[in-house]
């Protein structure tokens, strides 16, 4: 059963009003109270009736969502949950369009960016590449009034109302605890992954891993990064080679996609030891490769959640009322062999 209004006053021991004026972004409640009653929220799990509250007020909603378009699982898996929103947009009354742009590619980022300014909707949410040019597309939508939501990846320095994502150096110092751990007094380098320097979520990632590794096992070598930009085929090129060039390599930190690649050339490195190995993103490759033992742990973010809370940031935005931060935390969930949802 979904939790209710009366459940979140209950836990949280306030009146029902005062959960209104909190879920409603008005006056009148003290920050203790108010902590209580988002406590007591993200503690429930519950989650605001949107189309309610559009019905009431008669209006539609319209909002774009740019993403890259590859074979990249996780996006496939956010572009579905685009979909499905699309799909009960229609008795929300609200209307979502999705807009493709070829990967890491700035020039058709920014055109999309510009193209959905045109016509003028209420918000826009994009997985952002972290470049200038970018970042002033993203502003010239806010001067146009347009509420603009980051997506999995952020836009350093811009005038967007909201980041639907994971604290990706966090992700990366847990990969890179996790990592170490794993290795324990094993010897050989480390190779880290990415799919692209040009995104900040992999940056960050890669920060976090490379501070935790200098702080705790500063003894252990770690190679120069690797851009597979998220394709299979390169990033399984890129780790035979790194097998080939070093025989004794330990671990593998994949903070970005392509991870099919990657699980294919683990299954051809031989009968030797392979590398302790952490990716991020729980797919139907990286689930096989965990249960198969060719992986060791996998970092996931839920894709659905960082799509909803980015149309309630957005909705949000276009009524100027508050959002419930509690909400719009995206968890860091992590996999392993033993723990398989």
């Amino acid at each position: 059963m979904k939790p209710t209004v009366h459940d979140i006053a209950a836990h949280a021991g306030v009146s029902l009003a005062t959960v209104d004026r909190v879920l409603n972004g008005r006056a009148g409640v003290r920050p203790a109270t108010r902590k209580k009653v988002e406590a007591a929220i993200e503690a429930l799990g519950f989650v605001r009736d949107v189309a309610a509250a559009n019905l009431a007020k008669g209006r539609v909603y319209s909002f774009v969502f740019i993403l890259p378009a590859n074979d990249n699982s996780f996006m496939q898996a956010l572009r579905a949950e685009v979909q499905a929103a699309a799909e009960r947009g229609r008795r929300e009354r609200m209307s979502l369009v999705m807009r493709d742009v070829p990967a890491f590619d700035i020039a058709a980022l920014v055109l999309a960016l510009d193209d959905a300014g045109r016509d003028r909707p209420d918000g826009v949410a994009f997985v952002a590449i972290d470049a200038p040019e970018v970042r002033a597309a993203a502003d010239r939508l806010v001067e146009q009034g347009i509420a603009v939501v980051t997506l999995v990846s952020d836009l350093s320095g811009s005038r967007r109302v909201h980041f639907a994502g994971i604290d990706n150096i966090a992700a990366g110092r847990t990969a890179g605890t996790l990592l170490g751990r794993f290795l324990g007094g094993r010897p050989g380098p480390v190779l880290p992954l990415a799919g692209s320097l040009m995104v900040r979520d992999h940056r960050e990632r890669l920060e976090g891993f490379g501070s935790v590794m200098a702080e705790r096992f500063a003894a252990r070598a770690i190679l120069p990064v690797l851009e597979g930009r998220d394709d299979p085929v390169e990033t399984g090129r890129l780790v035979q080679e790194a097998l080939l060039a070093h025989p004794d390599l330990a671990g593998i930190y994949s903070a970005g996609a392509g991870n099919r690649g990657l699980i294919r050339a683990l299954q051809a490195g031989g009968s030797g030891v392979r590398p302790v190995v952490i990716v991020h993103e729980l797919t139907g490759a990286t689930r096989d490769a965990l249960a198969q033992d060719l992986i060791d742990g996998v970092l996931n973010q839920d894709a659905g959640h960082e799509v909803r809370s980015a149309i309630r940031v957005l909705k949000a935005e276009t009524d100027r009322s508050a959002v419930v931060a509690a909400q719009e935390r995206i968890r860091i969930d992590i996999f392993l062999k033993d723990n398989l949802p």
